[in-house]
């Protein structure tokens, strides 16, 4: 049954990405949106700010434009609120980082046991740079600890769980810009269709839906994502203090685009995406991350190596599947060498125990623990050298 009020959606995350991109979105399609969050100096600037602006810079200038018709609650504080919101909304997206997902769901989990069968099910929607994002969050959410499993028989009368991809550069922002977001004008923001079966997909514009994601998925996170960290980690290992700086260095502009090339050599088979594409693709990408408008510093792009390097992600996920096929993948492991000295930068947390695991720990055991690689894969053994060698030099200094 539809329901005769507006249009509303909660989003978890009223960071970067969740203001300047999601909430944006969400907004141009007509959505009241509900931002829970639990840093209480942003919720109480949303709910005494009534808009803020999104600019967006690119090569031919600059656009602005200004979100209105919002609220934020303390998803910390008032959960109870919180619930009552996603028990009605038509709609339940989250930018929180991957590793924080397992927060979200008991509030969710209790917002879709309060919610109506009667409703038109909620659309979840992780938009989060990792592969089955919203997978690993329904995963979650159905858990027992969080839903009666007796609600399970009927659940997808509460809710429909809809993987993505988003592919937007959001840079570090100017700290006198309040809730105003800088972001680049290219964005794609990919969601599955086949879950919603009988039910409409959501009214979003801007989302392009698919039947098959993994494609998409696959491509962003090996394009994007590893061209991004490999010009952050090369650039830090050569003191260049922006991806803009690294990327004007012949050199790691070579390293960039050669470990781009393997991934396309992964990409263009396992998809059947044609070959001139994926080139064209990957150009498009090393020019938006070379854009100057979004100067970004080498330290904010490569934060949080551990996950960086883990066995799905951008360097290791797409090295493993070229190893197994005999094939190169000799320039994602020097990026991945890279990332392992990534260590000890301030202000980010995972640089600091990536240091101590590389003190404390055999090659062996990190590479397992790490990067989630055994050693019947063919890959294990470059990447035990690689950790071998950087241990070797750290005990050197």
């Amino acid at each position: 049954m539809e329901r005769n009020t507006p249009k509303k959606a909660v989003h978890f995350g009223a960071g970067n990405i969740g203001r300047g991109f999601v909430a944006c979105f969400l907004h141009n399609s007509g959505y009241e949106v509900i931002f829970a969050e639990v840093n209480d100096a942003t919720v109480n600037k949303l709910n005494a700010q009534k808009s803020y602006k999104v600019i967006e810079v690119g090569a031919d200038g600059t656009t602005e434009k200004t979100i209105t018709n919002y609220r934020a609650i303390n998803s910390r504080t008032n959960e109870a609120a919180l619930v009552e919101e996603i028990a009605t909304a038509d709609v339940v997206t989250c930018s929180v980082g991957p590793n924080i997902l397992k927060f979200l769901a008991p509030v969710i989990a209790k917002g879709l046991a309060a919610r109506s069968t009667d409703l038109t099910p909620a659309a979840v929607i992780a938009c989060e740079n990792a592969i089955g994002a919203t997978d690993t969050l329904a995963e979650y959410i159905k858990a027992p600890e969080n839903t009666n499993p007796a609600l399970l028989e009927d659940y997808d009368k509460r809710a429909t769980f809809a993987n993505s991809a988003i592919d937007r550069i959001v840079p570090a922002q100017d700290p006198d810009a309040g809730l105003d977001v800088k972001l680049e004008k290219f964005f794609e923001w990919v969601v599955e269709k086949t879950p919603f079966k009988e039910w409409a997909v959501p009214d979003i514009q801007g989302i392009k839906w698919v039947d098959n994601l993994q494609p998409f998925i696959e491509r962003k996170l090996y394009t994007v994502n590893t061209g991004h960290a490999t010009a952050a980690y090369y650039g830090y290992t050569r003191r260049k203090s922006t991806v803009y700086d690294a990327l004007q260095d012949k050199d790691i502009r070579e390293e960039v685009k050669n470990a781009l090339k393997e991934t396309a050599d992964l990409i263009t088979e396992k998809h059947g995406i044609d070959e001139e594409e994926q080139k064209q693709y990957v150009d498009k990408i090393v020019r938006r991350i070379s854009n100057p408008h979004l100067e970004d510093a080498v330290e904010r792009v490569g934060r949080a190596p551990l996950r960086k390097l883990s066995r799905k992600e951008r360097f290791i996920g797409p090295a493993a599947e070229l190893a197994e096929q005999g094939k190169d993948c000799s320039a994602l492991l020097d990026a991945a060498e890279m990332a392992f000295r990534f260590q000890n930068v301030e202000g980010d947390d995972e640089s600091f125990k990536l240091a101590k695991i590389m003190e404390e720990k055999k090659p062996e055991e990190i590479v397992q623990e790490v990067c989630g690689l055994q050693p019947s894969e063919k890959l294990y053994p470059q990447v035990v050298d690689i950790v071998k060698r950087v241990q070797a030099d750290s005990h050197e200094e």
